[in-house]
């Protein structure tokens, strides 16, 4: 009777041990898909503050280059695209798209030195700049919470627990255009 009940006693201490087990993998699963999530939502903001920014930087360029019409209108249909992006793989590509149709606008103003000195798109490209910074570090944390997320979800025994519950792989926030991937130029 002494032999049974010890290894009754193993047999519940190991199943106590197996549930713990599988709620930390379970939790954790959670906690990184909250963080993926979480830093997604950190770059939407930036996101938007640059959607914010391109109209007001439109129309100072307008009002001193308004013979550029096709530029800005490629940057207006550039906007639309990317504010009505949905999902990291779309936002993606459309940002990738703005950037580049920024990027032209920029060399447009350029060629236009009282626009360089207007206080008002001074002030714009500054901003502009700082946004663009922002949604760098913010693309990075992102990716980098989402290949954390990625990775439990295919590593052992997480893989087992993530599948059982349906956890799904996320996209990185990728730049498809290599000539998008360059930083529209906004410095004079």
């Amino acid at each position: 009777m002494g032999t049974a009940l010890i290894i009754l006693l193993i047999a519940i201490g190991l199943l106590v041990v197996a549930v713990l087990v599988f709620f930390g993998i379970y939790n954790g699963l959670v906690r990184a898909r909250i963080g993926s999530e979480t830093a997604w939502s950190d770059i939407d903001v930036q996101l938007k503050r640059r959607h914010d920014l391109i109209p007001n930087l439109v129309n100072s360029v307008k009002g001193y280059a308004s013979h550029e019409k096709e530029t800005l209108e490629n940057v207006v249909k550039a906007r639309e695209s990317a504010v009505g992006a949905s999902g990291v793989a779309a936002s993606g590509q459309a940002e990738g798209m703005l950037s580049a149709a920024l990027g032209r606008l920029m060399a447009v103003a350029e060629a236009y030195p009282d626009l360089k000195a207007n206080q008002n798109f001074l002030q714009l490209q500054e901003e502009l700049t700082s946004t663009e910074n922002k949604i760098g570090f913010a693309r990075t944390n992102y990716n980098r919470m989402t290949a954390n997320y990625n990775e439990r979800l295919q590593a052992i025994p997480s893989n087992v627990v993530a599948s059982m519950f349906n956890f799904q792989k996320r996209d990185l926030f990728e730049i498809e255009d290599p000539a998008a991937r360059e930083v529209p130029e906004v410095s004079f």
